[in-house]
């Protein structure tokens, strides 16, 4: 299965030992999980400024996912401009579930298909992989 991380996932993924941490890194041992450059990139600044101890779990998480490029265009729904490349890039590299934890800006599509791309929350994806293995 292939599952797309949002930035706010692979933040909170970031603090060792947490239950978000042990989520994820179970989903990493059965699926093909993805990200993109600029989800990367949002997460990294949000760690540099909130959380620099979560900095070397961080770097660790992202190597064993795959990066994929961001992109843009047209989606069928209503989304704040900053995540159209972000979900724009789950949709492109073919993903069943994009995981996010941001209920203000992509709750509204929770359990909801675009472009063939799930949104779940990460509540979700823990009873994904509870019932699938």
């Amino acid at each position: 299965m292939r599952v797309f991380l949002d930035a706010n996932v692979l933040f909170s993924a970031s603090n060792a030992g947490s239950n978000i941490a042990k989520l994820i890194h179970l989903l990493l041992q059965t699926n093909h999980v993805l990200t993109s450059d600029l989800a990367v990139e949002e997460a990294r600044r949000n760690i540099v400024r909130k959380r620099p101890a979560w900095s070397d779990q961080f770097e660790g998480l992202v190597k064993g996912i795959e990066v994929v490029r961001s992109i843009s265009f047209a989606l069928p729904v209503p989304l704040a401009e900053k995540d159209v490349p972000i979900l724009c890039a789950a949709i492109a590299a073919r993903c069943r579930y994009f995981v996010t934890g941001d209920r203000q800006d992509l709750g509204h599509l929770y359990d909801r298909a675009v472009g063939g791309v799930t949104i779940i929350s990460l509540l979700r994806l823990a009873q994904i992989l509870c019932t699938s293995g």
